[in-house]
């Protein structure tokens, strides 16, 4: 099916311009990596499961997701380790069977779309950002360090500085919601304040 894409229900959602290291060893997805890697760009879709689990299949999913493309493939035994990157937002039109992978009939997305005047939002969320990283840093262990580098593209740069931050799976998904660079950013730095206030009270002496 020519218009169908390769799906991948996580147990988080991946934002774009975020890095998605998978080993992958599940026949269904060994089998999406086959015809992933037919194509080009060779990508497919993620979408945050609502309920179930990652392995086993049966899973209810959301039906809001970005695209992965793959960069890096590689045999590890009877698996496959694999690097993909989060590119374009999408919503799901459609499931289909999945035969043998999950599979779905999308719609992009567009773009959120970046302005000079945004300069100063983007560097006040960025500060916000680190220093609630390093507050929390201090109460528990984190999957990204305050310092974590960026890149350079700036609506890039807000996707991943949502990416590092201290949010949890069903407030990164409401961020693939966000039509503006000032809602996303905005929201970003809300939700971040919330996540370190509740740690602050668990894990604060």
């Amino acid at each position: 099916m020519p218009d169908a894409t390769p799906m991948f229900p996580l147990a988080r959602p991946l934002l774009p311009g975020m890095p998605l290291p998978l080993r992958l060893f599940e026949p269904r997805y060994l089998a999406m990596l086959e015809v992933v890697l037919t194509r080009e760009p060779a990508e497919f879709g993620v979408v945050l499961i609502e309920r179930g689990t990652e392995a086993g299949g049966g899973e209810t999913r959301f039906d809001l997701g970005t695209m992965a493309r793959v960069a890096q493939v590689a045999p590890d035994g009877d698996t496959f380790v694999m690097i993909a990157h989060g590119t374009g937002r999408f919503t799901v039109d459609q499931w289909l069977p999945d035969d043998p992978f999950p599979q779905a009939e999308v719609t992009p997305v567009p773009d959120l779309v970046w302005s000079e005047e945004l300069d100063i939002a983007l560097f006040a969320a960025e500060d916000a950002i680190r220093s609630d990283l390093v507050r929390a840093s201090e109460l528990v262990d984190l999957e990204w360090a305050p310092d974590s580098p960026l890149g350079e593209d700036p609506v890039e740069r807000c996707w991943q500085l949502a990416g590092i931050s201290l949010l949890g799976e069903l407030d990164q998904l409401e961020l693939l919601r966000c039509t503006t660079i000032g809602d996303l950013l905005e929201r970003t730095v809300e939700a971040s304040a919330a996540a370190l206030e509740i740690l602050e009270f668990t894990h604060g002496s």
